[in-house]
């Protein structure tokens, strides 16, 4: 019976990797990486009231990885 539950508690430690790309939605880590903007441009945009691409998940921020994607093409400056 230990055998088991140990068995199971490892499983429960392996964490599942989606490659970034194919994430709909990114850490602001991520997303900073993937979009080559810095954390804090990124926090100070997903804090605006009519920001579009940001899920807040308790007080976790998300970024929406295809609605930035057209946010950005569609804008020059940020």
């Amino acid at each position: 019976m230990e055998k088991k539950n140990t068995e199971k508690g490892e499983k429960q430690k392996e964490k599942i990797q989606i490659p970034i790309w194919e994430k709909a939605n990114l850490t602001i880590q991520e997303a900073a990486v993937y979009f080559n903007i810095g954390e804090k441009k990124l926090r100070e945009m997903s804090n605006n009231p009519k920001c579009k691409f940001a899920l807040f998940v308790g007080n976790k921020c998300l970024i929406k990885r295809k609605s930035l994607e057209e946010y950005l093409k569609h804008t020059s400056y940020i």
